[in-house]
Parts: structure tokens; sequence; C-alpha cells
């Protein structure tokens, strides 16, 4: 197949060697029915390789429907994918088809796999090797023919050794696996990326599109976008709507990027990862990692006016004392001078923290769960589990 008129077709920008590797399998396994699954970083465009797969596939006149699994509750999963009966849970006030039901024929895209509880796991291994399911509150075997793509932004050979996804399904939904690598690996084609979403928020916005000194440009590409394709086209818009000058400088396109720290990173998908079980863990790293660098810049402080104040002695013993557990202040010491003083307080556990971050967002965000897992770095999935967990109202 022409990779150019696909490219054209679905709005791909882009001539990276290893893009074009994953559109060229996509196109190679379309007419074929074997499951595919698609890795990478969260926001590298993953959900344009299914919609690949569909329509150059027999099953294009069928029905091609896209689930998010991370954003559906654990407690409505099964309902959701496999369909209920009625009075089979409270609330089901009549009998529901499951997409498995509904795309009967067709193509179904399962992202953020990683994310699905382990008994769903299981009945989803059914479908993909019986072609069988049950729904939820019946007895009934029922028959499907859904051809099931599948992406995640996870390690899930990770996940697998942490007992939180299935080995048996991994390579039932690992029969073709399709790689997109991350935008800070295909720098060729940032500044593409980059002109054309100027162009279509000036469109959108009837402005004349932004443009890129060369300083810009070489800022630009030589920033690690821990979003990807999306924090880019954020960035984009960002610029375009603000910015009364059309001409960006480096200086000013600065101001929209935020500092490249894994700390500032959803769950990212990496051979060292640990997919779905990091993406419960996350927050609670995020602390640990913050703490330990304040405290490590503390310490210099510490060290540096001891020596600049001739204070060896007490300098050491300052040292001596600070833990993850203490916190600074300033205060007067003898009348004479001031030196950091180490107040040993005991910090919230690490789980009142969370709490309270949670509790920041969902304010923030007035409430909304998908803006907070966002901000969080976590899926829905997972802020609504912390949410029952913490009993947060």
């Amino acid at each position: 197949m022409d990779l150019k008129g696909i490219k054209q077709r679905f709005d791909i920008i882009g001539n990276s060697a290893d893009l074009h590797r994953a559109l060229d399998i996509a196109c190679q396994v379309a007419p074929t029915d074997l499951s595919v699954l698609v890795t990478g970083e969260s926001g590298v465009g993953k959900e344009v390789i299914p919609r690949i797969i569909h329509h150059y596939s027999m099953r294009k006149h069928g029905h091609y429907i896209a689930v998010n699994c991370g954003a559906i509750p654990e407690g409505t999963i099964d309902s959701e994918l496999f369909g209920h009966e009625k009075g089979a849970f409270t609330g089901a006030h009549e009998m529901r088809k499951g997409y498995f039901e509904v795309a009967n024929g067709g193509t179904l895209f399962l992202d953020e796999v990683a994310e699905l509880p382990l008994f769903t796991q299981v009945r989803l291994l059914r479908v993909l090797e019986t072609g069988e399911f049950i729904k939820v509150g019946s007895s009934k075997v029922q028959k499907t023919n859904v051809r099931v793509i599948a992406a995640t932004n996870a390690d899930i050979s990770s996940a697998i050794h942490k007992g939180h996804f299935r080995e048996d399904l991994y390579y039932r939904l690992n029969t073709v696996p399709v790689f997109i690598p991350a935008l800070r690996q295909r720098k060729g084609d940032i500044y593409l990326l980059f002109r054309k979403f100027a162009a279509d928020f000036a469109e959108t916005y009837k402005m004349p599109p932004i443009k890129l000194t060369l300083q810009a440009q070489e800022v630009l590409v030589g920033y690690g976008w821990p979003g990807n394709i999306r924090q880019l086209k954020n960035v984009v818009e960002q610029i375009s709507v603000i910015e009364s000058q059309r001409v960006i400088d480096a200086e000013c396109l600065a101001l929209y990027l935020p500092e490249s720290n894994p700390l500032h990173l959803p769950v990212p998908f990496s051979e060292k990862a640990s997919g779905d079980y990091l993406s419960e863990r996350d927050l609670l790293y995020k602390v640990l990692w913050q703490l330990r660098a304040e405290v490590d810049q503390l310490k210099g402080q510490i060290q540096q006016m001891s020596l600049s104040k001739g204070q060896s002695a007490i300098g050491r013993e300052l040292l001596d004392k600070i833990t993850e557990t203490e916190v600074i202040d300033e205060v007067e010491m003898e009348g004479r001078s001031h030196l950091p003083l180490v107040v040993a307080e005991e910090i919230k556990s690490l789980e009142e923290t969370e709490k309270e971050m949670i509790n920041k967002a969902l304010e923030k965000n007035k409430g909304k769960r998908k803006e907070t897992a966002c901000d969080l770095g976590i899926s829905e999935r997972t802020l609504y589990r912390k949410i029952k967990e913490y009993k947060i109202n």
C-alpha cells in the first residue's frame, strides 16, 4: 500500500523510519483477523493504528468501536463490554447489549487494556479464543465475531511479573506487536507537526499562523516532549491564542515548555517502567522523589552557609540531623546571625499526602474526574478507586 496516501487519508504527519515501520505493519496485518497490540507512550497517537487496520480490513463495513478501558469504573466494565440482563444488578432496569455484541462483524479497539481488572481479563481471553461470552446476570452463552485491537502505554511484561496482567492474555493480544515511537525519537517530525498545528489553529481561530525564529526552532526540537504529540498540540494552541505576536522567539516559547522532568510525566512506556503497577503508585513516588530532592538541596545550602560563616561544627551537626521527615525553618540564633534550624517534625504519611493531592486536584477541576486524573497522571479508574479508598466526597 502507498504510505503517502495512508498518511494523507488519516492526517498523519512525519517521515520517521519507526513511524513508517508501524504504518507498514498495520497495512500488512489489516487483511487478516490477527489480534494486534499497539504500544507506546501516552500521547503518541496510538489510536490511529486501529483505524487504519479497520479501514483496510474485510470488516471495514462493520462497526468500529473504541473503548477506553481506563475510563470505565471497575464495577461496570463487564457490563460495558459484555452487556447485562434486566435485574442483573441494582439499576439494571433493562437488558443492555455490550460492545462485543454491538461490534459483531466489526472491530473493537481496547485502549489502555492494561487497566482491565483480572476477572475481566479472564472473560476477554475466552472471547478471543472461542468467540463466546456471557452477559452479566445470564447463563446463556453467546457468540460474536469481533476483531480485537488493544493498546497500552504500560510495560505489560512488568505488569505480568507483578501479577496485574495475565500472561496468557498478553500472548493472545500480542499476536502482532506495533510500536509507536515517542516524539523525542522523531526529532525530524517535530517542526513539521508544529507547522501543521499552527495552520490548523490559525484556521480555527481566524488569525495568522504563528511562526518560530531559528533559535526557537532549536528549542522546540531539543525539548523532551514528555506528553508527546498531545503536549505539542496543546502548546501550539496556547501560543496561538495567547500571544499577540505571530513570530515567536526562543524566550517566549520557553515560557510554554515545562521542565522536562520524569516526575511530571504520566506513567510512561519503557522497558524499565512497571506499567499498571506504577500507575497505582505514581503519586507516592512523586512525593518521595520531591522530598528527597528538597532535602538534598537543603543539605547543600547548609553546607555552603557553614563554610562561609565559619560554622563548620554547627553545619556538620545540622547535616547529620537532616532526614526525609524533617522540616527546615529560619530562626534567629543567639541574636547574632540567621542559620537554618532543623525542626524534627513527623511529616504526614504518604497516604495522607496522596489524599490531600487528590482533594486539591478535585477542587481545582471542580470535581471533574477526567481532568483530575489527567492532572495527577493516573487513569480515571485508578482515581475512582482512590476516591473510594480514602472516602473522598
